[in-house]
């Protein structure tokens, strides 16, 4: 029983990796603008996960498994407003820089969770973080002159967002994390209806914009259902799948590969990204065995 879960906690966080891997694609080949992709990716996606959570919830009464308080609202807006740094830095800069910048967000996790609850972090996760930084100023430096540099500095602002989520979802230990999740899309709805224009979208886009709501949700809860079945560095290493994914699909359907200096930067901070990875999956399964 215990291998069966571990295989099945193994595919869904896998899927969930695939799946978000073609967030970048999709917004690009909208040609809507940015607060208009938030608005559809907002209502699909938070309707999606109000049907996820009124399927779960069991016998949780409603008023329950839907309320949020201050805390809830607080890590809802922290992910809005990362999400739609997130889906403006993929229309300004590469697939592959936002895709690699992000994976960098436990780091800046591990920095933030220091300031804000003097938590101690790993000598390792020192090392790897100051590799991944490394990586971003070296991706950061090749967007100077190109165009593409806001674009790259979005992907930073989103991580340092990502990872104030992250840890706030420590913090906040009894919010709901997957309704937190749907009423961040639901706030962009609402705001990108005011600073978009939802209701001028060509049925090409419409079609994407549903299918990018989709993929959104869809994420969302494959992640949530396959982590509550393995390790937690497990399920961090398989994140990293999510990486070359959107590179490739860039490539394949874009056309799109970063320069060198931007492979270059990548490269360190996958290789920090999966050497922690690794190296915490190690322990767990070291102080797992009798």
């Amino acid at each position: 029983m215990q291998h069966s879960q571990n295989i099945t906690g193994i595919t869904l966080v896998a899927l969930s990796a695939v799946v978000f891997s073609f967030s970048g694609v999709l917004t690009k080949m909208i040609e809507a603008d940015g607060w208009t992709i938030a608005c559809w990716r907002g209502l699909i996606g938070g309707l999606a996960v109000i049907a996820y959570v009124e399927f779960r919830r069991g016998d949780t009464p409603r008023y329950q498994a839907f309320r949020l308080g201050l805390r809830g609202w607080t890590l809802a807006s922290v992910g809005s407003v990362a999400s739609i740094a997130f889906i403006y830095a993929f229309k300004l800069t590469y697939v592959a820089n936002v895709a690699v910048i992000y994976a960098t967000a436990p780091f800046f996790a591990a920095g933030l969770a220091w300031l804000a609850m003097r938590e101690i972090a790993k000598g390792r996760t020192l090392v790897a973080g100051a590799l991944s930084l490394l990586g971003v100023a070296i991706i950061v430096s090749g967007g100077l002159g190109t165009g593409k540099l806001m674009g790259d500095l979005l992907a930073v602002a989103m991580t340092l967002g990502n990872a104030a989520y992250i840890v706030l979802i420590r913090k906040f230990a009894d919010v709901p994390v997957v309704w937190a999740g749907g009423a961040s899309a639901l706030q962009l709805f609402l705001v990108g209806a005011v600073m978009g224009t939802p209701l001028h979208v060509s049925v090409q886009d419409a079609a994407l914009l549903a299918l990018f709501g989709l993929a959104f949700a869809g994420a969302v809860i494959l992640w949530t259902e396959g982590t509550r079945l393995i390790p937690s560095a497990q399920s961090a290493l398989l994140g990293t799948v999510e990486i070359p994914c959107a590179t490739l699909l860039a490539w394949i359907i874009l056309s799109e590969l970063p320069p060198a200096v931007a492979v270059l930067g990548g490269i360190v901070i996958v290789s920090a990204v999966v050497w922690h990875a690794m190296m915490d999956y190690r322990e767990e399964r070291h102080g797992a065995l009798p």
